[in-house]
């Protein structure tokens, strides 16, 4: 069960904005998606789940789709290649790509830390009908997509 972590009960919720709660949402997650839960740590875990569904990724897709920077890639590939969940290869049409493929290995770890997030989100989402789930999660999507097709804001 979730316990309060950084968000206040007594606060007036109305009052928090939208990225105040997103902020206090994710702060809450990463504090229940331990490694124990998972069977790696959080990062590698969707680094992971992004490989096994786009086939023939390369390094730099990573970067970009998963909002990383390009040492925080190789540092999350390179965990990945040690527990043996992941390869990299030469793209044979452009050398100075790497392809990142998913091991059978890496594929069974993420089926077992797939099982537990979801028993995570269960938990976390218990108050919320299964509409109410569905909508949640396509307001979401909306809201991403739209980040991902809007022109980047100037500083």
């Amino acid at each position: 069960m979730i316990t309060s972590m950084d968000v206040k009960k007594d606060e007036a919720k109305s009052d928090l904005g939208f990225v105040s709660l997103l902020t206090q949402l994710y702060k809450a997650m990463n504090r229940r998606t331990s490694d124990d839960l998972l069977g790696m740590r959080f990062k590698p875990y969707l680094t992971l789940g992004y490989i096994r569904d786009h086939p023939g990724t390369s390094q730099q897709e990573l970067e970009s789709s998963l909002f990383m920077d390009a040492n925080s890639v190789v540092l999350i590939l390179n965990e990945l290649e040690a527990a043996q969940f992941s390869i990299r290869r030469r793209d044979p049409n452009d050398r100075r790509r790497h392809i990142v493929e998913i091991t059978a290995s890496g594929r069974r770890a993420l089926d077992r830390a797939d099982k537990a997030r979801e028993s995570l989100e269960d938990e976390v989402l218990r108050a919320l009908s299964a509409d109410e789930r569905r909508t949640v999660h396509k307001l979401l999507e909306r809201v991403l997509d739209s980040l991902l097709t809007a022109p980047a804001a100037r500083v």
